[in-house]
């Protein structure tokens, strides 16, 4: 796969200020654990290869296992994850595809019960946004980092 463009150089106060609503979003409150399962996630059903290796990579820096990132796609089926992680993955995956599910009041519920209004707020906003760089890195075909051993 060759890369369509460099995102960066096309439009650099447009990346500028996604990545300022990312500094927001870190700087939030959010826990950081629960930012990357959520961008690993949106990303896992979006099928962006950059964003999985970005967020798997990074929150591995952030202490999350090997575990719980292998199971993350299947993760209602694991007593892993925290009724707040459930709750912030529930709402990423009704968002991620609020064209099929119109974002259900049981899911509205469910995060509600876990985050304040300004939790919220901010755990829909990065959810909007690590689709945003779903849709950047997919359509102009960015390509992750590959270790010469791992290559093909």
């Amino acid at each position: 796969m060759k890369p369509r463009m460099n995102f960066y150089q096309a439009a650099p106060e447009t990346m500028k200020a996604l990545v300022a609503v990312e500094s927001q979003i870190s700087a939030s409150g959010l826990e950081q654990s629960l930012i990357e399962l959520v961008k690993t996630r949106a990303s896992q059903i979006n099928g962006c290869a950059y964003c999985i290796n970005m967020h798997t990579e990074d929150a591995r820096k952030h202490g999350e296992t090997e575990q719980r990132l292998y199971l993350l796609n299947a993760w209602r089926e694991s007593p892993l994850y925290s009724e707040r992680e459930r709750a912030a993955l529930t709402w990423t995956e009704a968002l991620t595809l609020v064209s099929e599910t119109h974002a259900p009041d049981a899911d509205y519920e469910a995060v509600r019960a876990e985050f304040t209004d300004s939790e919220l707020m901010n755990l829909t906003t990065l959810i909007g946004t690590i689709n945003a760089w779903n849709r950047i890195a997919i359509g102009f075909r960015a390509v992750h980092p590959v270790k010469a051993k791992t290559a093909a």
